[in-house]
């Protein structure tokens, strides 16, 4: 059981990496990728709990916008983590987050929604990428709404008068930057349409020509039809077809492995990174 997109405590998960560890152990799942927003400070526990018989993968999932200011997710997997540009393309990222953050309080506070930075950094666990499940969270905490998939759906969903978009790099400097690192790069629930706009099927010619690898057929917020789609696109471009759970812990209704990539799908994906960088013991 391969799942290649999960999340931890070290973005807007809710379980520590070496919980995720354990969780994926007794699910069955062999390999495992743990691609947090924007960050590798989870990748510390997560190798120092894996265990056999899981290999782990480390990655990121990588914000970024096109030049017409659609969001796109991109996963870096098996680069290199000390690689320096790509960090500071991270840390160039998360930066911009806190900002965004005020902002998008103070469009709730205009509407009477209370809430404070306060209260969102209080959601967020220390050390972790500040994003919109922690406000979500913290709008839980106040009793505003019920649960973060209610605060999405009411209030924090991207196209929503209350969203703020955020200075990120493009999809195609991402994956350039992720393959310079000796990694390769997966476009994320590309046609995942209830999360906002998405990429027209054209644009993933230009995503190859960066160097793009594969695309996230096989996710939650893909219908039967959208999955059909992707894997003739996937097919036309040789790319790789991967299947993931994107798992948040307590904070989505992903179930760690509803998704799997297939196995032969995963050796020809890892034999594209210039070196074997999957932990096992």
């Amino acid at each position: 059981m391969i799942d290649l997109h999960t999340h931890t405590t070290a973005s807007d998960g809710t379980d520590s990496p070496s919980q995720l560890i354990n969780k994926a152990l007794s699910s069955g799942i062999t390999t495992l990728a743990i691609t947090d927003h924007d960050t590798t400070s989870g990748w510390g526990e997560a190798i120092a709990a894996s265990r056999a018989p899981l290999s782990l993968v480390l990655g990121a999932e990588i914000s970024t916008l096109t030049t017409e200011g659609t969001s796109i997710h991109i996963l870096g997997l098996l680069f290199d983590g000390e690689d320096v540009d790509l960090q500071a393309m991270l840390t160039d990222t998360r930066d911009t987050r806190i900002p965004r953050m005020r902002r998008m309080i103070e469009l709730l506070a205009a509407d009477g929604i209370a809430i404070t930075m306060e209260d969102v950094i209080a959601a967020t666990p220390k050390g972790a990428t500040v994003g919109r499940p922690h406000l979500a969270d913290a709008l839980v905490k106040n009793r505003i709404v019920a649960s973060r998939e209610e605060a999405f759906v009411d209030l924090l969903h991207n196209e929503s008068k209350y969203y703020v978009t955020h200075i990120a790099p493009t999809p195609e400097s991402a994956i350039s930057q992720i393959r310079k690192a000796g990694g390769v790069a997966v476009i994320a629930h590309p046609f995942a349409s209830r999360r906002g706009e998405i990429i027209s099927p054209a644009t993933f010619s230009d995503l190859v020509v960066a160097g793009l690898n594969g695309i996230e057929v096989n996710h939650r917020d893909h219908s039967q039809n959208e999955r059909d789609q992707l894997i003739e696109i996937a097919d036309q471009l040789s790319l790789v077809k991967t299947g993931s759970s994107d798992y948040h812990g307590n904070g989505k209704l992903n179930a760690l492995g509803e998704n799997l990539t297939d196995p032969e799908e995963w050796e020809r994906l890892e034999s594209l990174a210039n070196a074997r960088r999957v932990v096992r013991k």
